[in-house]
């Protein structure tokens, strides 16, 4: 039976299984290859400070998440993508009230991405607020 996820250890592994999947995938891969380019490592460290702060509740996320994603060429069929890839990575790895909270969490976020990156889009890439 898989565990919960319940460390920075875990974090970290669901991060990197989930970001390898990610680069190898047709739709994904190419959008996250030239945004990010040679910067994996600082991107894979910034995920795991942002998941560490939404999961375990460890304050080591500072950054707004949404400013690096509203020029990039996405849309809906992406976030599904991104949603399916990660519900598949988690599930293969972790099992639990964690889990499932992450899994709610990032379909929230996806969500709320999505609507974000819309208006901004609608809007000639003025902001929110």
């Amino acid at each position: 039976m898989p565990k919960d996820i319940a460390t920075l250890d875990d974090i970290k592994q669901l991060v990197n299984r989930f970001y390898d999947q990610v680069r190898a995938d047709a739709l994904l891969g190419p959008v996250f290859e030239a945004r990010i380019q040679n910067r994996w490592p600082q991107h894979l460290e910034k995920m795991y400070t942002f998941w560490q702060t939404v999961l375990l509740d460890e304050r080591t996320y500072d950054a707004s998440p949404f400013p690096p994603h509203a020029q990039l060429p996405i849309g809906h069929q992406h976030f599904a993508q991104w949603m399916q890839l990660f519900t598949a990575t988690i599930d293969e790895i972790f099992a639990g009230d964690k889990t499932e909270e992450a899994k709610w969490r990032a379909a929230r976020m996806a969500e709320m991405f999505e609507i974000k990156l819309v208006h901004y889009q609608q809007a000639g890439g003025k902001s929110l607020v």
